[in-house]
C-alpha cells in the first residue's frame, strides 16, 4: 500500500492488487497515508495453497480489472 499511495501521490497511476484477506488493513493503511480513493483490484484469499498454475489462473483472471483501474485514473493531487 506504501508504494501504491506514493506513486499516486506523485502523478503516477498505480492499483493496489492484495487478496481478501488484507482488505481492513488496506483501507486503514491508505487512509493514514492521505489517500483513501486508492484503486484496488482484490482477489479471492488465500494463495499459499495453489500450485502454480492456479496462480497463474488468477493473475490472468485479474488482468482486466488491473487494466480498467489504470485507464480509469484520475489524477491525484500532492497531499501536503
Amino acid at each position: 500500500m506504501h508504494d501504491t499511495v506514493w506513486f499516486e501521490l506523485n502523478g503516477i497511476p498505480s492499483v493496489f492488487v492484495s487478496t481478501t484477506a488484507f482488505l481492513d488493513t488496506a483501507i486503514k493503511q491508505s487512509m493514514a497515508l492521505g489517500l483513501p480513493e486508492t484503486n484496488w483490484v482484490l482477489l479471492e484469499h488465500p494463495y499459499s495453497f495453489n500450485s502454480d498454475e492456479e496462480v497463474e489462473a488468477k493473475a490472468l483472471g485479474a488482468f482486466d480489472a488491473i487494466v480498467a483501474a489504470l485507464t480509469a485514473y484520475v489524477p491525484t493531487t500532492q497531499h501536503e
